[in-house]
């Protein structure tokens, strides 16, 4: 049997001002998610104690400042969600992060539970100001050269060498954004031109393996930051992918890796497909939309992104076949088949399925209809429209309620995931300490809860391990406890 794998993934979303007045986007980014309406604990902290993003897989530490701020500013940057999420300002970008979840499926709801909570913070600040002061876009690029990130995180062994980690998912990264991308106007960073690209975030990508996120953008981040037990444990920080709208997108782009990195933990043979240089694949890749070019391996021969991911594939069916599956598991395997034939065919096949598809053709329709090109101002205005995170306004959204794109999700299946963690992992405990004793949680991160009781110390709960502190683990103890001094007698005791 499978056992569950941990993950989860952080967004960050463009923000736009629609006055000339508000251009600082870190004020902007405090003020917005200030306005969220259903914060459990505003006066929490974010603990970042366990926290080094300086640490590199590759055995040091680069030089650098760490994130330390004062507590009235930590409480302006951070709110901590009652789902076990967490809603912040990175940088100059107010960001989601989902709680910590067990499969794809649940992926897909909590990211989709963020865009409400991000639509929820536009509302309630133009209430508060009796206009709309920002837009939000669930994308990576502002189409004047830069990019912010969408990164995936998945807890691994640390008995996994990092070399084999770079080796094996190198050829998987650079073409999952056949199915992963979501499709983008123009070109940036200096690239070659296309009028249109599967992947927003192909054009950043400048070097294979490095730390860096915002510069010298690398295919394989090196951050060793498990937010876990060291000794144990490793977290997979996946900078390499678009943020989705679609859910099969969001979907297959996180199952197929969990799937993978499986395989390579279980120590897996994979076919040999080391590409010759994978920094200019991925824009290859990102601007072959028919999906027939080549790409050279590092042995002489040539393969293409279809070929790759069917490899892929394929060692996934043979290796499963004999392993008793979670249901999300072989519909990930399932879906990946299905998706790939479809795209051999005719992309255009997964019209209600892909992101860049689904967009592509819905400008095209545009075009046709106005008579212009791709260059054309109102076309780039669509891309930006596609992934507005407000339902009213946003075309993702207006596909959406034109049933002209396939779901996974019930809508109660993302109520529920704003309001409730998920009930495999630790953050269950997280969120439920944050809904029942919402005054006396102090502080909290990925691996603690600090409660204020009312004494000299703060008393600190460890959460080393992300698949402790769930459901089946915890529901008995916090139902039997009516205040956080019982919890605590009870936990140290």
């Amino acid at each position: 049997m499978i056992v569950p794998r941990v993950l989860g993934t952080e967004t960050e979303f463009g923000i736009a001002a629609r006055e000339p007045d508000a251009m600082d986007p870190v004020s902007n980014s405090i003020q917005l998610i200030g306005h969220y309406p259903s914060l459990p604990a505003p006066q929490a902290l974010w603990d970042y104690e366990n926290e080094n993003p300086l640490l590199d897989a590759r055995g040091f530490e680069v030089e650098g400042e760490r994130e330390r701020p004062g507590p009235d500013y930590n409480r302006l940057l951070n709110k901590l969600l009652v789902n076990g999420g967490r809603l912040y300002v990175d940088g100059a970008h107010p960001e989601y992060s989902t709680p910590e979840c067990t499969n794809a499926r649940e992926v897909v709801a909590f990211e989709r539970a963020g865009e409400r909570v991000m639509a929820d913070c536009l509302k309630a600040l133009a209430r508060d100001r009796g206009s709309e002061k920002f837009v939000l876009y669930k994308n990576n690029s502002d189409g004047k050269g830069n990019s912010y990130g969408y990164h995936e995180n998945y807890l691994l062994s640390r008995s996994l060498p990092f070399e084999r980690i770079v080796q094996v998912l190198v050829p998987f990264l650079v073409t999952r954004p056949i199915f992963a991308g979501s499709g983008k106007v123009g070109a940036e960073n200096q690239t070659s031109s296309a009028d249109y690209q599967i992947s927003q975030r192909a054009d950043f990508f400048e070097c294979l393996v490095d730390l860096n996120t915002m510069v010298k953008r690398p295919i394989v981040n090196t951050r060793d930051e498990p937010h876990a037990d060291p000794a144990k444990y490793r977290r997979l920080h996946v900078i390499v992918g678009d943020a989705n709208m679609c859910e099969l997108s969001t979907y297959l782009k996180v199952g197929t890796l969990l799937i993978v990195l499986e395989m390579a933990e279980a120590g897996v043979e994979f076919p040999k497909l080391e590409l010759d240089e994978p920094v200019r694949a991925i824009k290859a890749v990102s601007r072959d939309l028919d999906l027939k070019g080549t790409l050279k391996l590092a042995d002489g021969r040539v393969t293409s992104a279809i070929a790759i991911q069917r490899a892929y594939l394929r060692t996934a069916q043979d290796y499963f076949a004999c392993h008793e599956l979670p249901q999300v598991t072989k519909d990930v395997l399932v879906r990946w088949e299905e998706v790939l034939d479809k795209l051999e065919r005719d992309p255009l096949l997964l019209v209600r399925e892909l992101d860049w598809v689904a967009k592509r053709q819905m400008i095209r329709s545009y075009m046709e209809r106005k008579g212009c090109g791709w260059d054309d101002p109102r076309v780039f205005l669509m891309d930006l429209q596609y992934h507005d995170v407000r339902p009213e306004k946003g075309l993702y959204f207006t596909l959406e309620r034109s049933h002209l794109v396939d779901r996974l999700l019930q809508d109660s299946e993302i109520d529920r995931a704003e309001r409730n963690a998920p009930a495999g992992t630790r953050a269950f405990f997280r969120g439920s300490c944050l809904k029942k004793f919402p005054r006396q949680v102090y502080a909290a991160s990925w691996t603690s809860v600090l409660f204020d009781v009312g004494n000299t110390t703060i008393k600190k709960i460890p959460l080393m391990e992300p698949l402790r502190g769930s459901e089946a683990l915890t529901r008995e103890l916090l139902e039997g406890c009516d205040s956080a001094e019982s919890l605590l007698a009870k936990l140290t005791g």
